[in-house]
């Protein structure tokens, strides 16, 4: 479909960090866990773990190192992919930094986000430009996809013309050790720089969708005190009702992607990837498949959809862009991304929010 010349916001470049601190399933295992009442749990915890790797289909996850802060690891993504689109940095309009608990060093359990993130990263980056205007935006696992979103209205208006966008997260600093569905949590950054780039054919970020369900989800991912009925620290540790989120996603997610590609006139056989937040492999599984029924396709294509928590975990607001990145920089057997391929990035999370855009490669 051709149309006359326009700016679009196109990603020029993407980084990511991921840590080194490698953390196998069998870390887990001399663990006392308890259930949500405060009962114990009486199966050993080999086969606690055993059932969650079936579950989940994590086996690792990455831990950010000691010395490390969430915007540590943030400006690492970042400048990786400033490096990448071969920007100067001083002529960003914009930082937005996605993330849940902020700075929370490591033995503690305090979330510190003031100064903002993004304010952090952009001192770590060494940006002195002014007009720089840095700042945080929470909005559970989809906080980096809503911060596309953001970032691509800037450009539209004429507000901006490069953004840095980064979604990172180190939730492994809030899990608690007597939690099941802490297991799931790992630690990560990824980011994208979105440039304004005239074009006389329609590319970059497409139309999105986004809902918020606030009657009977808020609360499914929340901050509360330790399982263990004796523990009383005080201490609030991410708390998250597995089951009712799988539930609510399974739900939800499939019939908000196919609104996505509606608002766009495109149709599932158009979409080339689908990077969805590396939440539950089994749940992603789930949730594509039902996408493909809505097109009365019984058998889904699992091909479209990359997958990395089998050895990163959930690392919240940083899997989609690390996702990203990965693909893009051909770092994923299997997957690659072309001139001209739609691409869908999803999310879902604490909100519950879930989130949708579409994606055209320049």
């Amino acid at each position: 479909m051709s149309s006359k010349a326009g700016i679009y916001s196109v990603i020029t470049g993407t980084g990511s960090y991921i840590p080194e601190v490698v953390v196998e399933n069998a870390h887990f295992a001399n663990n006392e866990f308890y259930n949500e009442d405060g009962t114990r749990i009486e199966t050993p915890g080999d086969e606690i773990v055993e059932k969650f790797q079936q579950i989940t289909d994590i086996t690792q996850r990455r831990f950010a190192e000691e010395k490390h802060l969430t915007s540590d690891l943030a400006a690492f993504a970042g400048k990786s992919a400033l490096d990448d689109a071969g920007l100067d940095p001083e002529k960003l309009d914009y930082i937005i930094v996605a993330h849940n608990l902020g700075d929370i060093k490591y033995g503690s359990n305090y979330p510190d986000i003031l100064p903002t993130l993004a304010s952090r990263v952009k001192k770590k980056l060494g940006i002195k430009n002014p007009k720089t205007v840095a700042y945080d935006i929470t909005f559970g696992c989809p906080g980096w996809t809503q911060a596309m979103v953001q970032a691509n209205y800037y450009i539209k208006a004429g507000d901006a013309k490069a953004c840095l966008v980064i979604g990172a997260d180190t939730l492994s600093r809030s899990m608690e050790s007597h939690d099941r569905d802490a297991m799931i949590f790992a630690d990560g950054a990824g980011a994208a720089v979105l440039e304004a780039k005239e074009s006389n054919e329609p590319v970059g970020m497409m139309k999105h969708v986004t809902q918020t369900d606030t009657e009977e989800v808020l609360e499914i991912l929340q901050m509360g005190p330790s399982y263990n009925p004796d523990l009383k620290d005080g201490v609030p540790y991410l708390k998250m009702q597995g089951r009712k989120v799988y539930n609510y996603a399974l739900t939800n997610v499939p019939n908000l992607a196919k609104e996505c590609l509606d608002v766009n006139g495109l149709t599932l056989s158009d979409v080339k990837k689908v990077l969805i937040h590396q939440a539950n492999a089994k749940m992603d599984e789930a949730i594509l498949k039902r996408i493909f029924r809505l097109y009365g396709q019984k058998e889904a294509d699992m091909s479209v959809m990359p997958m990395t928590i089998n050895q990163l975990g959930n690392s919240s607001v940083a899997t989609v862009p690390t996702l990203l990145d990965l693909v893009r920089k051909g770092k994923m057997e299997g997957h690659e991304l072309n001139s001209g391929d739609y691409v869908m990035m999803t999310s879902v999370g604490a909100g519950m929010n879930i989130n949708a855009f579409m994606y055209k490669m320049p």
